[in-house]
C-alpha cells in the first residue's frame, strides 16, 4: 500500500476505525440479539394468552342459556306466588 504523501496514511488512526467499527458493529449484533430474544419471548407470552381465552371461552355460559335458565327460576317462582304461597 502506497500513501499519497499530501495524505499520510496514520496506521494508530486506520487501527482506531477499525476499533470503532468493531465495537459499534458488536453494539448493533449484541441490539439484534436481544430484539430477537424479546420477540421469542413476546410470541409465547401471546400464544400463552391466546390459550387463555380459549380455555375462558370454553367454560363461559352462553348468553341464551343464561336467558333460559333466568326464564325458568322467574317462571317457577310466579308459579310458586300464584299459587298462594
Amino acid at each position: 500500500m502506497t500513501a499519497d504523501p499530501e495524505h499520510p496514511v496514520v496506521n494508530g488512526e486506520l487501527a482506531e476505525l477499525r476499533r470503532r467499527l468493531d465495537v459499534a458493529y458488536a453494539r448493533v449484533e449484541g441490539g439484534l440479539n436481544l430484539l430477537s430474544h424479546r420477540t421469542e419471548e413476546t410470541d409465547k407470552e401471546l400464544d400463552d394468552l391466546a390459550a387463555r381465552i380459549v380455555a375462558l371461552e370454553h367454560a363461559r355460559w352462553p348468553l341464551p342459556a343464561v336467558a333460559a335458565v333466568t326464564a325458568v327460576g322467574a317462571l317457577v317462582v310466579a308459579i310458586w306466588q300464584a299459587l298462594g304461597h
